[in-house]
């Protein structure tokens, strides 16, 4: 088959692929909403009010 692996290999693949994809997204959001709590929390701690 394909780069020399069997096609159990290729399911194998496909499937890690298709359950790690959701986690990756579901990571990226929770980054996102972190990344900007810190940033509100920030504002007035060092004479940076807005």
């Amino acid at each position: 088959m394909f780069a020399g692996l069997e096609w159990y290999w290729w399911l194998a693949i496909v499937l890690v692929l298709m359950i790690s994809i959701p986690f990756k997204i579901r990571f990226i959001r929770w980054w996102k909403k972190y990344r900007q709590e810190q940033k509100e929390n920030s504002y007035g701690k060092w004479g940076d009010d807005k």
